[in-house]
């Protein structure tokens, strides 16, 4: 899944490039989710996450990409979007689809996810560089009080550390 996720933000970053037009990376962290593998076991764990996985694929259109990276760790790659307002409508579909409770073994579980969105070309150009900054603001999403997203934006002529901008 991580290869894949590489793949096509690589492919995207090409053609938005090409095409002068945005890719937004989203980096996707569960809230608490220790919790439920501790409660739970791991094998609940594992179908919670497949039921994550499945949700955030529900929330995205059918070009985009959706990886789990890692642990409960997701990323999305959204090409072709025209700017911060829709990649903030997307991350807050996704937080809705989380909304409902997931059913294993009879016990329903209430999950949140926190949210860093970075996009191509004004917070890098990249690869590395775009999912550094998705994820550190996935970071302040956080601490913000989790289950809620943040966009990342930089002013391309400064080497400040990203702005990040709350919600729309």
């Amino acid at each position: 899944n991580r290869q894949l996720f590489q793949d096509r933000l690589e492919v995207a970053l090409a053609r938005a490039g090409r095409s002068r037009n945005r890719v937004a990376v989203m980096f996707i962290d569960l809230d608490h989710f220790k919790h439920v593998n501790d409660t739970m076991g791991h094998g609940a764990g594992d179908r919670i996450l497949r039921f994550v996985g499945e949700r955030v694929r529900g929330a995205v259109r059918n070009s985009d990409t959706v990886a789990r990276i890692g642990g409960d760790e997701f990323t999305v790659v959204l090409p072709d979007i025209s700017g911060p307002a829709p990649a903030a409508r997307v991350a807050c579909k996704i937080l809705g689809a989380m909304d409902e409770p997931f059913e294993v073994a009879g016990h329903p579980f209430l999950l949140s996810a926190s949210i860093g969105v970075a996009l191509y070309p004004e917070d890098g150009r990249d690869r590395e560089s775009l999912i550094r900054k998705a994820d550190a603001a996935m970071y302040r999403a956080k601490a913000a009080g989790r289950s809620t997203y943040r966009l990342c934006a930089t002013d391309g002529s400064s080497s400040e550390p990203p702005v990040l901008i709350d919600e729309l």
